[in-house]
């Protein structure tokens, strides 16, 4: 089958949203989802979002996956890097190489704008992404830790 990817827009963002309800529930964190389409719509498409995305669709327009993607920096680079947030490939079209097709659009992205890096995070359970990640020649970064602040906890911090 083949694939074409596109930029997404925010006609998209019922798709999107599906997406990622459908990535959260793979990931067992459906209950954390508080997107709904007009944040989705907002987030992504709204005049102040520093988020792309694009959707994945096969030869008969059915949408196959998405990424959603930000720039980083980094200083020792002095260098802008991209940021893959969330790459989701429907389970009807896995196995076909959508993600990555995905990928090497955005490592296509991040070379033609200068990035000196792609990124990612994976849970440490998904072997089927990081089978793709290794098979791409990704490196897992075991040395950093990654910390997070959000909700309540961030709230108190930045009110202390």
């Amino acid at each position: 089958m083949t694939y074409s990817i596109r930029p997404a827009t925010a006609g998209d963002a019922a798709t999107i949203l599906r997406f990622i309800r459908e990535l959260a529930d793979y990931e067992k964190a459906l209950h954390e989802v508080e997107a709904t389409e007009a944040t989705v719509t907002a987030s992504l498409f709204g005049p102040d979002s520093v988020t792309r995305a694009v959707i994945c669709e096969a030869a008969d327009g059915a949408p196959a996956g998405f990424a959603v993607w930000f720039k980083t920096y980094s200083t020792w680079q002095a260098k802008n890097g991209l940021y893959l947030e969330d790459l989701y490939v429907t389970p009807a079209h896995r196995g076909a190489g959508v993600g990555k097709r995905l990928l090497r659009h955005l490592a296509r992205i991040a070379v033609a704008e200068g990035c000196g890096r792609f990124e990612w995070s994976v849970l440490d359970w998904n072997t089927p992404a990081i089978r793709v990640y290794d098979a791409v020649g990704a490196e897992p970064q075991a040395e950093w830790i990654r910390y997070r602040l959000s909700g309540e906890k961030l709230r108190n911090f930045a009110d202390g």
